[in-house]
């Protein structure tokens, strides 16, 4: 046996609560398949179980070094299976789901059928060897898939003897899509060992509106080295008819009850605005070669070029009068609206509702050396300034998952359990003074090295949002004509013009002062140093792909 906790005094860790969201589920607008509980992938009908008994548990090693907890679904309805067991870090609480499958092709009960018992199972890991804290041994094992067919997870058990065949199903091969490692979840160390043994999250490989992979909700465990090619899979959805996605009173009724609150920084000049607000407050459209006669914008944009590249010839700007310059600068947040992309995820299991976020302006960023803060003069500022929080929603039930933080050129993904809530189900969020990023919590992130840096502050000022307030559904592919997108949304040249100033020229003048800035330029985020203006939402590369 492993070592047993030698303290008597059993901890209670966040594993050992359930997360619950704060408020119930709505009862969501009826129509099609959107959380009727069961969604059908072409051969295979899926349920996403959410409640599960422990198998095993470690009580070291992993994230925090507070071990992980291994389970297995429960609950699962007649003629349903586990395709694979799950696993979480024991420093958060838990909240995960795995998804069952019932065979539903019209060879369900011949040689060729969508499911399949595996023929055996490998031993991948045992901790009885091992001096680690644990309630008991735990064993890993990798179902031999039949020939043609696919493992899509492990199953756990606390003795050494083999699983049960029929204790999960393996997966015909053309309904397989190819996955790859997503967050660490547990090792015997605290921190993620190449050469040691690991137990990952997965995903599918290729993730995107048109992507047909279905994340299963299983985990990947090794000894070494990641392998290139997983030996085990997820699902496809081979009927991607997006039945499953919500229609427009469904989408709005999301935003009603998870739309987030997003709070400015107390000293913050540079607010939002709406787009409307933007050109019929004086928006300029310049073109190349003609910048001396600038054009006004019709208010919803119809007048700027449609389509195309961004090849330079076009850029918006601010007013050239100077008093209205600043006013329109400062934007307006009284007048902000979010414009959401309504998207497909994970081959139409999930909803990623984008929320976009539009500032006429982005203000000079602030370096940290040490205690001493310096003001980067002009570097930073730039004209136009996109910014976006997407709200990741399982289409079993409607129940919001995570929430994605766009952050300068990157975000990340906060789960639910992690989230400050308010009015219920709504996660609060906070922009960050100038430079518009967004976080989770309030205060002060660093980017950068250790000791030098640039600051992201945030504060729980008056100012606050509620995105859910006079948001419009901009786009949303798989909903066809019944929306209507507005004609800046396909204006795919800049926001901005191209920054005069010289960015080695502006640091020169600051590194006299202090000479550790050298430092700083090799670790200043890449758009910081950008001479240009930032392009619309629908260029982006998280537009028809994956938050990254």
């Amino acid at each position: 046996m492993g070592n047993q906790p030698s303290s008597n005094k059993i901890e209670i860790l966040p594993i050992d609560t359930t997360f619950k969201l704060p408020a119930n589920i709505p009862v969501w607008p009826q129509g099609g398949g959107f959380a009727t509980g069961t969604i059908n992938i072409g051969e295979i009908q899926l349920i996403q179980i959410s409640s599960f008994n422990k198998i095993w548990k470690t009580i070291e090693g992993g994230p925090g070094n507070k071990g992980a907890t291994f389970f297995e679904p429960a609950g699962i309805p007649e003629g349903f299976f586990t395709l694979g067991h799950y696993s979480q870090p024991n420093n958060k609480p838990l909240f995960g789901c795995v998804l069952v499958a019932k065979d539903d092709s019209s060879s369900s009960s011949s040689e060729n059928g969508a499911l399949k018992k595996p023929i055996d199972y490998t031993l991948v890991w045992s901790s009885n060897s091992q001096k680690l804290k644990q309630d008991k041994d735990g064993y890993i094992w990798l179902p031999t898939a039949p020939d043609g067919y696919k493992a899509l997870g492990h199953v756990v058990t606390t003795t050494s003897e083999k699983p049960p065949l029929d204790k999960i199903r393996c997966v015909r091969s053309d309904l397989t899509d190819q996955c790859e490692t997503d967050s660490w979840i547990w090792g015997p160390s605290n921190s993620i060992d190449d050469k040691g043994f690991n137990v990952l999250e997965v995903r599918p490989s290729n993730r995107g509106i048109q992507a047909p992979g279905v994340l299963v909700g299983t985990f990947f465990s090794h000894n070494g080295e990641t392998p290139s090619s997983l030996p085990i899979a997820c699902l496809k959805n081979t009927n991607m008819d997006f039945s499953f996605m919500p229609n427009i009173p469904q989408i709005e009724a999301l935003l009603k009850a998870y739309s987030p609150f997003m709070y400015l920084h107390n000293e913050e000049k540079y607010q939002p605005a709406s787009t409307k607000w933007y050109f019929t407050n004086g928006a300029l459209l310049s073109k190349k070669g003609e910048e001396s006669k600038p054009v006004a914008i019709d208010s919803n944009g119809s007048n700027l070029p449609q389509g195309g590249n961004n090849d330079g010839e076009y850029w918006l700007d601010l007013p050239l009068d100077k008093a209205n310059k600043e006013k329109v600068k400062k934007g307006d947040y009284k007048s902000f609206q979010a414009y959401v992309h309504a998207k497909p995820m994970f081959g139409g299991t999930f909803t990623d509702l984008a929320m976009w976020v539009f500032y006429p302006f982005n203000g000079p960023g602030t370096a940290k050396v040490g205690l001493i803060d310096i003001p980067l003069g002009e570097i930073g500022e730039h004209i136009g300034d996109w910014e976006h929080v997407t709200l990741r929603v399982s289409n079993f039930n409607g129940e919001l998952k995570k929430v994605y933080l766009s952050q300068h050129s990157n975000g990340e993904w906060v789960e639910a359990p992690q989230l400050e809530f308010q009015s219920g189900n709504k996660a609060v969020t906070y922009s960050s003074f100038n430079g518009h990023a967004i976080y989770p919590k309030a205060g002060l992130v660093m980017q950068g090295l250790d000791q030098i840096g640039i600051k992201n502050e945030t504060s729980k000022s008056n100012m606050e949002i509620d995105m859910g307030v006079g948001f419009e559904i901009v786009a949303g592919d798989y909903l066809g004509s019944q929306i209507v997108e507005p004609p800046w949304l396909n204006y795919f040249r800049q926001w901005g013009p191209k920054i005069t100033y010289d960015v080695a020229q502006e640091l020169g003048k600051l590194q006299k002062a202090f000479p550790a800035l050298k430092e700083l330029e090799n670790a200043l985020p890449s758009e910081l140093l950008g001479e240009e203006g930032p392009t619309g939402p629908k260029v982006k590369r998280n537009w028809s792909g994956d938050e990254i």
